[in-house]
């Protein structure tokens, strides 16, 4: 049985906390939701003298933390544990994944290395990790998933483990699937993992798998591949073991595929959701489903895919000076309700703009999937791209996202990328947002690393517990080539009365620019 047992506390410097206001300042400050000050979560690279995973052409991001997914322990709502990647390289992956835990709500953090790649003694045979994922189930068994796979060969798979003790180290390290020929067919790509909140010992991983039999796209290419099929596989037993995978969404044709699989689970009647992008031709806009299938057995059958609604993303880009900005563009987050079972996505689109830049779309569905609203724009419109966002909602119904944006970029500023972080909220279901909150920035996104785009993550976290939300989220140190960026969170409690309008008049907080640590 692997246990890793190293932790490491995070260095004092990095403990700082970011001057974002306690009291945030609104044009209503009556209707204001309540964030904490940013502190960082992550610290120096555990993994600063692996050499493993090297290639002729890659660059290594060192102290680059991207791709951040957070959790909290239904036993215990002071114990977060949140995973990201760590030392992203240029060309897919990074040395390894870390977790880091905290006891105290998210106001102090630890971490350690997950067992992930060749850089954590112990780990699993493959030179590099990606998509970190992390669920709770609801005995305070923490999952966390993996892909791992090599530079210097084709060889991939799909890893998990678990921890009993709130993040501190982590056993029953399993290999769920290998594919390791010596040859080009077979890549698996973009894993999740869910806990369900009802059934302690149980949780389900899904993935896509990519037939490609030409080339290798590794973890960070999301182009369509000859085919692409989702796979699921569970654990009853709390991670000892894991079901062989099988396939849920078949792909029976060429040039189609699935990507940004995840699992929901409904409270009511323990229906398991699995939401994903179904990539279908022609290439276009058109191309991009939001799309699900669902069990009502425990994962044994599921049904054919069926549509919540176009995902017409056209990419991000800097409209500066052109540079590409790899964000979820083609990654749709989901999120359901524990006490009602109604469910919600959103995704990056153009259709507010005519087609010109990504922003935020949101879509619910009160009736299990059979029908959803039409689509609605959650950021604020500034005519710049809005992007990456997650989703959220918590015991009083209050709906919650989070995304970046370029609010802040002037014209003519091609030496820098001013990108925000923010918060907005609905509390009526997702008819309309508002409550808007800035949580961090601006930072210049092109301190970021650059792995096909500027990126800091196709994806970030948002946790939540009772009625409070837990943004976790990757803002770039800028200007700093030595410690390109962190991982941050915060606290944020909605208004109690908060003023719910229409996307395009919410008000907006605003708080300081905050100082970036200087590891």
């Amino acid at each position: 049985m692997f246990q890793l047992s190293h932790s490491r506390p995070i260095a004092a410097r990095t403990l700082l906390t970011i001057l974002v206001s306690l009291s945030v300042i609104t044009v209503n400050a009556a209707f204001a939701a309540a964030a904490t000050p940013l502190v960082v979560a992550s610290g120096p690279s555990p993994f600063a003298k692996c050499t493993f995973g090297a290639g002729p052409s890659a660059i290594n991001f060192l102290n680059a933390e991207v791709e951040p997914y957070v959790a909290v322990n239904p036993t215990n709502p002071q114990n977060l544990i949140g995973v990201w990647q760590q030392d992203r390289w240029s060309d897919g992956g990074a040395h390894g994944l870390v977790a880091g835990y905290s006891n105290d709500g998210g106001a102090t953090w630890k971490e350690t290395p997950l067992p992930f790649s060749t850089c954590t003694p112990g780990g699993v045979p493959y030179e590099r990790a990606s998509d970190p994922w992390v669920s709770f189930g609801p005995d305070g068994t923490a999952y966390t998933i993996s892909i791992s796979f090599n530079e210097s060969s084709n060889a991939n798979g799909v890893a998990a483990a678990t921890s009993t003790d709130g993040g501190k180290t982590w056993k029953n390290l399993n290999i769920l699937i290998a594919d390791n020929a010596p040859n080009f067919q077979f890549f698996n790509d973009k894993e999740s993992i869910t806990a369900d909140p009802l059934k302690a010992g149980t949780a389900y991983a899904v993935w896509d798998r990519l037939e490609e039999p030409n080339g290798n796209p590794r973890a960070n290419l999301h182009t369509s591949a000859y085919k692409g099929p989702s796979y699921f596989s569970k654990t009853t037993d709390g991670g000892k073991t894991w079901s062989t995978p099988q396939v849920i969404v078949d792909i029976p044709s060429s040039n189609k595929q699935t990507i940004g699989n995840q699992i929901v689970v409904n409270r009511q009647n323990g229906t398991l959701y699995d939401f994903f992008d179904l990539i279908t031709p022609p290439n276009g806009v058109t191309a991009y489903k939001v799309a699900f299938v669902k069990s009502t057995d425990g994962g044994a059958t599921w049904t054919q895919p069926q549509i919540v609604a176009d995902l017409e993303s056209v990419g991000v880009i800097d409209p500066n000076n052109g540079f590409q900005i790899r964000t979820g563009d083609i990654i749709p987050e989901v999120a359901i309700n524990a006490q009602t079972g109604q469910l919600y996505a959103v995704w990056q689109d153009s259709r507010f703009n005519g087609g010109h830049y990504d922003e935020v779309a949101f879509s619910t569905s009160t009736d299990g999937g059979a029908t959803w609203s039409t689509p609605v724009q959650v950021n604020t419109p500034s005519g710049k791209a809005a992007f990456t966002p997650s989703v959220q909602a918590n015991a009083n119904g209050t709906i919650a996202v989070t995304y970046y944006d370029f609010r802040n970029l002037q014209a003519g500023n091609t030496a820098t990328l001013p990108t925000d972080y923010w918060y907005t909220s609905s509390t009526n279901g997702g008819a309309s947002f508002g409550d808007e909150t800035h949580l961090g920035g601006p930072f210049d996104m092109l301190t970021a690393p650059n792995a096909v785009g500027f990126f800091t993550g196709d994806y970030e976290g948002l946790g939540v517990s009772g009625t409070t939300f837990y943004p976790f989220v990757v803002l770039a140190n800028s200007g700093n080539a030595k410690n390109p960026t962190d991982v941050f969170t915060t606290r944020v409690v909605p208004s109690s009365t908060a003023l719910t309008t229409s996307a395009s008049s919410s008000p907006s907080t605003t708080a300081p620019n905050y100082v970036p640590p200087g590891n």
